[in-house]
């Protein structure tokens, strides 16, 4: 699997755990979903953070965009396809 595979996929999963994580702070507010999710949305961005800066092969801009909550593993992802970072 290349890099920027393992980084869309760890993107993906912190983009996801911050809008349930918002969801549920919107509609019903369960504090054991916060609970969980909390930790887990921790855990990916840190592993997008990480990912990212094992990726970049001397590239500030790749790690750069994922420091930012959310949507910046997707964004390193497209960064590093870019600049032809696959393999």
């Amino acid at each position: 699997m290349s890099p920027r595979r393992v980084l869309q996929i760890v993107g993906t999963a912190e983009l996801v755990t911050l809008v349930l994580m918002l969801m549920n702070v919107v509609t019903v507010h369960l504090p054991d979903v916060s609970r969980v999710l909390g930790p887990v949305h921790g855990l990916a961005y840190t592993a997008t953070v990480i990912t990212a800066i094992l990726v970049m092969e001397r590239r500030h801009r790749v790690w750069l965009l994922a420091l930012i909550p959310g949507i910046g593993g997707l964004l390193a992802a497209r960064a590093a396809a870019d600049r032809g970072l696959t393999g």
